[in-house]
């Protein structure tokens, strides 16, 4: 029969990893439509409408919303699915951000049941590049994948205080990383983060983690009211709080050690 230690440790797994699967599988309906400035139809062409993975990015539907719009575009000769970009109430978007995080930052208040709409609604644009705010993408996708690897690279670092896990990593398992982001494919990126969650000789430093705040305090002497402008707040977090019995950090209290306290916390609005 199985001890209760082990039969703990099952049932601590099990709920990790449904938990993840909760996180994984969460989607948000988007309702996009062509820039009325690039279509021969201006405003009267119907919306592309998906139900977008929060951990994927937007440009990974830059293809399929090209073929999708191509007959309305004024000039499709002009343009590529890579010339893409999205902007929401006029704000570019910054397309290295999980669809996810956009969201969040940029939706508001949900909306009321009389003022339901069918989904986030935003605008897809394939000229104008806006270069002063965005990085531009290239055809086969490096620009995307650089970034993305870049993060992956910073987190580990924190994590463990060393880079060796990504960079170590088979060229196999660095091509299954970002094929496992593209297809959200959970398994294979299991398969993969594992490797880099238990590095053989290294323990955990500190928790990778940032809050993206929508806008600077109006007390802070470099505020902006940019729209658009956002305020990263990263700083070193130990995955352990201090006191007579040891607990593990839960994200109230990182959040706390990061951001001094300024008026209602309860007012914030923000994510992770």
């Amino acid at each position: 029969m199985p001890t209760s230690s082990s039969s703990s440790s099952s049932s601590s797994s099990s709920d990790l990893s449904s938990i993840q699967n909760l996180v994984w599988s969460g989607s948000i309906p988007l309702s996009i439509r062509l820039s009325p400035s690039e279509s021969r139809a201006y405003n009267d062409l119907d919306p592309y409408l998906i139900h977008a993975p929060r951990l994927s990015y937007l440009p990974f539907l830059l293809s399929r919303l090209r073929a999708f719009f191509a007959s309305a575009l004024i000039e499709p000769d002009k343009s590529a699915a890579h010339d893409g970009w999205f902007s929401f109430e006029g704000v570019p978007l910054r397309w290295h951000y999980p669809t996810g995080l956009l969201y969040d930052l940029f939706s508001g208040v949900e909306a009321t049941a009389e003022h339901a709409r069918p989904g986030w609604e935003l605008e897809v644009h394939f000229t104008a590049w806006p270069d002063g705010q965005l990085v531009r993408l290239d055809p086969e996708g490096r620009v995307m994948h650089d970034a993305f690897v870049n993060g992956v690279k910073e987190a580990d670092f924190l994590r463990n205080g060393t880079a060796k896990g990504i960079m170590s990593l088979s060229r196999e398992d660095s091509t299954n990383l970002w094929k496992a982001v593209q297809d959200h494919d959970l398994s294979l990126y299991n398969s993969v983060h594992q490797k880099l969650l238990n590095i053989p000789g290294t323990g955990l430093r500190h928790v990778p983690l940032r809050v993206y705040l929508p806008s600077s305090n109006p007390e802070d002497e470099d505020h902006e009211t940019t729209p658009g402008k956002l305020r990263v707040v990263q700083s070193l977090v130990a995955p352990m709080i201090s006191s007579s019995t040891c607990q593990i950090s839960i994200c109230d209290d990182m959040i706390l050690t990061m951001i001094p306290r300024r008026g209602n916390t309860d007012d914030w609005h923000g994510a992770l």
